[in-house]
């Protein structure tokens, strides 16, 4: 009986080139030590940049709130979650020259306000609040635009979230106060008619609260300086 003989291909072993052939990833995607590192690099740089950039505009933020505390009044916190960007900005031109109207995050109005009377709007320093400026003395007209725009456009939860006037803060359910102050022609009335009126009127006045006393009094002084200065320019 013939044995059979069975063939096996013959190995060669393989050379240098083909083993390095072998080993090279074929996926251009594939890791690479050096493109890593040059990615990360780039990252980091990236990042960087972007840190600079977010500090920078935080800090002018900052200045710009403590621009607008100059010969403020009357700064007001509404709540802002919920308007769209066409109602914000029907509510800006809705507003008198003398309010300013700027959208900064609590911490950063907080730091700016921080060390100042108007510290004292901490309180309301929760949520998204966009803030009111007052550069006038007319409170009652700066507020009234705001409450027009919350009645029309129905934003009864957009309401105001705290305010401060001549260093003392007014929660929400404090704004009757600032709504219903006396303008400056009514205090110029009523300071007139107290002057042609009897005395008892006068010392009713000066037993009202000391704000109110004062307010009437800056007035009439404020009235007979206009008119001295009237007077000597005939």
């Amino acid at each position: 009986m013939e044995a059979s003989l069975l063939s096996f291909p013959s190995f060669k072993t393989p050379s240098s080139s083909q083993i390095l052939t072998l080993n090279r990833p074929t996926n251009p995607l594939s890791f690479s030590p050096l493109r890593h590192s040059t990615n990360q690099g780039r990252h980091y740089r990236c990042l960087k940049v972007a840190g600079a950039i977010s500090r920078t505009k935080k800090e002018e933020t900052v200045e710009t709130v403590k621009e607008q505390l100059d010969k403020c009044y009357l700064l007001a916190g509404i709540k802002y979650k919920g308007f769209t960007v066409k109602q914000f900005q029907e509510l800006r031109r809705s507003l008198p020259e003398t309010s300013k109207l700027i959208v900064a995050k609590n911490t950063l109005v907080l730091k700016a306000i921080e060390g100042t009377t108007w510290e004292a709007l901490k309180p309301c320093m929760k949520g998204m609040n966009v803030w009111l400026f007052v550069h006038s003395e007319e409170i009652p007209a700066a507020i009234k635009p705001y409450r027009d725009f919350q009645k029309e456009k129905k934003l009864e939860d957009n309401d105001f979230t705290g305010a401060v006037f001549e260093g003392k803060y007014y929660g929400p359910d404090d704004f009757k106060t600032l709504e219903t102050m006396p303008s400056r022609a009514e205090v110029y009335a009523k300071m007139l008619g107290l002057l042609k009126g009897p005395a008892s009127s006068l010392v009713g006045t000066l037993q009202a609260p000391a704000r109110d006393v004062l307010m009437v009094l800056k007035a009439y002084v404020q009235k007979l300086e206009e008119q001295g200065g009237g007077g000597g320019g005939q």
